[in-house]
């Protein structure tokens, strides 16, 4: 069994999905879950799994540990590519699981789990397609 640091972020971990919103009256989508629409403000979206690949829309490198509550892993802090990914209806920030060398803007991606601090908790990330 997964055990991920939010499930409030996921419709399903096998295969993993991620959850977002859908306004049911502008159709705008946004991620994580929200309360309300950000374009119309209404109240209540509906819940959404989204698409489980998309591609690089823009990326960098973290060369620097994250503020708490960052857990570096048992051999310390690595730099990291993370970036934005191009669901189709919305961009999601996350950790890119490619070496820098071989990020590039469009690049396929698709969305893996990913274990982090001492690997007894996953989350998510995005991983280049074949």
């Amino acid at each position: 069994m997964t055990t991920v640091v939010d499930p409030g972020l996921f419709t399903s971990l096998d295969p993993p999905r991620l959850a977002g919103s859908r306004c049911r009256s502008c159709g705008t989508v946004t991620f994580p879950v929200g309360g309300s629409c950000p374009r119309c403000t209404l109240p209540g979206p509906d819940t959404v799994a989204l698409a489980d690949a998309g591609t690089v829309w823009t990326w960098t490198v973290q060369t620097f540990p994250p503020k708490p509550p960052y857990v570096p892993p048992a051999g310390g802090f690595s730099p990291y590519a993370v970036g934005y990914v191009d669901l189709g209806d919305v961009l999601v920030e996350g950790h890119l699981l490619v070496e820098p060398g071989h990020l590039r803007i469009g690049l396929p991606v698709r969305l893996v789990l990913t274990p982090v601090g001492d690997g007894s908790r996953s989350t998510f990330a995005f991983e280049a397609t074949p």
